[in-house]
């Protein structure tokens, strides 16, 4: 049987999975650093928190393209919450993040069309391009104390052919916001070759320093059409209550034509459940104790993490501002394929090899701010011992 290339050929576990496989068969306890399900992470979410989806309202059906206008208010006051006025009339109710990046592919691209990503980030944008058909062209990233777009590769990797560019704000795994001087740069981009910004911005409740959260900056502008995602898998900790957003943003001759084709779109499918469109509201309201949990838990864990690098020399935890990850830089010792293998096979934790997000070079391990403190703490120090000059093994 001959199946769509929007699929990979090989679909088999990598070394990393089946070796993790190998372990929990066998009934060892892995400390797991890439953790980034926040209802196995240990927090105490209300027990009558999911109420409000038993709402006997749920049981009329009243298809909404965009969602019901209740949800559609409501998440126009949780963006309030960020000092952001949104108007409900430009928002898109979809079942996840990911759906949206699918709906915008379908309404910005033909086949074969190209979107820019940005590299290092999150892998999922090979996959949710492929399945579209659409081709996935990177920009660079770059650190030099802090991370920032490399505006430069962006440039070059515009073509006839680009539709959109995707911000990940704050990026995941690199935590930086986009700048303003950024979003400037890349407005004059794309404003004249009618390319869309896509900003993605499911981490912009978690900076991890004092400094503010930088979300939101395409709501305002007319600029250059623009689409700015969320949901409340990470704004709330609620991955099972699968309801995401889009707004749209730009000069009104645009938002009108976008929002016209993304009606059709959303009306094709309608996929977003009436339960969960009632229970926006509660669920956004009550959620916040969730989203507190989770910030004091991450940067405690990025406290305590920047302390104990600051300990071994030989490595260093690359500057971030929000998020749910840090990113350890470490000698380049092996490979990181052999070093990741070398931690969850001897050691018994299990973090993220730099590759898996277009890291440039080696060695870089991505770990997950949300593991209970204990675990974390247990988990870096047995990956430090392999690099601390006091306590390496041979």
């Amino acid at each position: 049987m001959k199946f769509s290339t929007r699929l990979p050929a090989n679909l088999g576990p990598n070394r990393l999975s089946a070796s993790l496989a190998t372990l929990r068969a066998a009934g060892r306890h892995v400390i797991d650093l890439t953790e980034s399900n926040p209802t196995r992470a240990g927090f105490a979410y209300p027990p009558d928190l999911l109420a409000p989806m038993g709402d006997p309202r749920g049981l009329l059906y009243r298809p909404e393209p965009f969602g019901l206008p209740a949800a559609r208010r409501a998440i126009a006051s949780d963006f309030e919450r960020r000092g952001h006025g949104v108007d409900p009339d430009r928002i898109a109710v979809t079942a996840s993040t990911s759906e949206a990046y699918s709906l915008l592919f379908k309404v910005l691209c033909d086949p074969g069309d190209e979107v820019l990503v940005p590299r290092p980030s999150y892998p999922l944008f090979e996959h949710l391009t492929r399945l579209d058909a659409v081709t996935a062209v990177p920009y660079d990233l770059e650190y030099h104390g802090s991370w920032s777009i490399d505006v430069g590769t962006v440039a070059a990797a515009l073509s006839e052919r680009t539709r959109a560019i995707l911000l990940v704000n704050p990026n995941n795994p690199t935590g930086n916001f986009v700048s303003r001087g950024e979003v400037e740069h890349l407005a004059d981009l794309c404003g004249g070759r009618q390319v869309a910004l896509i900003a993605d911005e499911v981490f912009a409740d978690y900076p991890l320093h004092d400094q503010p959260s930088r979300a939101g900056p395409l709501l305002t502008r007319t600029d250059v059409l623009g689409f700015t995602l969320g949901g409340l898998s990470k704004s709330i900790g609620l991955p099972q209550a699968k309801l995401g957003w889009i707004v749209v943003s730009g000069d009104h001759h645009q938002v009108q034509g976008a929002l016209a084709r993304l009606e059709l779109a959303c009306d094709t499918y309608l996929s977003v459940s009436t339960p969960v469109q009632i229970a926006a509201a509660g669920l956004l309201e009550r959620g916040g104790v969730i989203r507190e949990q989770i910030r004091e838990r991450i940067v405690a864990n990025c406290g305590w993490l920047i302390s104990r690098m600051a300990s071994t020399p030989a490595g260093s935890v690359l500057r971030s501002d929000a998020g749910w990850h840090a990113v350890l830089q470490l000698p380049s010792l092996t490979s990181e394929e052999d070093l990741v293998l070398r931690l969850l096979q001897e050691d018994e934790v299990l973090v993220h090899p730099g590759y898996f997000f277009d890291f440039p070079s080696e060695s870089f391990l991505v770990v997950s701010l949300l593991a209970p403190p204990a675990s974390f703490r247990d988990g870096i120090s047995r990956i430090l011992r392999h690099f601390d000059c006091s306590t390496a093994r041979p």
